[in-house]
């Protein structure tokens, strides 16, 4: 990992986040639902959903672009996290591929600071603890290969009980 990155894990509202990008745990059509997704589209306005109706949706592990609109970040991310179905079905692989398509896209943005929400831990149902197993691991390898790209990364979860989950994973990866 860069040593020039500052990558935290912080609790909060990822939609006040003043961040180049936020990113979106979106669901494979992009036009809104409930959890980080509604409430990024009921933050951003209007032109947000307009602008995703035009991105033919995603599938998932991949992630697509907008512009932020009324949001304090000045960019979405859109990615679409795995549901769970016991393990052995890939989602591992696809909840990193979500992690490693943002930073990518970021990069090849130009964009500096990003804050991910727990993508696939609400309604999809994936365990915390291995999901945020997942992304710092999946994070940690992108700055190995990517060094010198971000100033700042940040994990936004909604509770103290979910950030200590990621602040704990983030922990193990610095630790190896």
């Amino acid at each position: 990992m860069s040593a020039d990155v500052r990558w935290d894990v912080v609790t909060g509202d990822l939609t006040r986040c003043a961040t180049d990008a936020i990113v979106n745990a979106a669901n494979s059509s992009l036009l809104g639902g409930g959890g980080v997704d509604g409430a990024i589209h009921r933050a951003a306005g209007p032109r947000l959903l307009a602008e995703c109706r035009t991105l033919g949706g995603c599938p998932t592990g991949e992630a697509r672009i907008t512009a932020g609109y009324q949001l304090a970040a000045r960019h979405v991310i859109h990615t679409v996290g795995p549901v769970w179905q016991g393990g052995g079905n890939g989602e591992a692989r696809l909840l990193a591929s979500c992690y490693t398509a943002s930073l990518t896209l970021a990069l090849d943005h130009g964009l500096r600071t990003i804050a991910f929400p727990a993508i696939s831990t609400g309604i999809y149902g994936y365990p915390k603890q291995a999901a945020a197993a997942v992304a710092a691991d999946a994070v940690n390898q992108l700055l190995l290969e990517e060094p010198g790209g971000f100033d700042d990364i940040f994990f936004v979860c909604f509770d103290e009980a979910s950030a200590a989950i990621y602040a704990d994973a983030v922990q193990a990866v610095r630790s190896s």
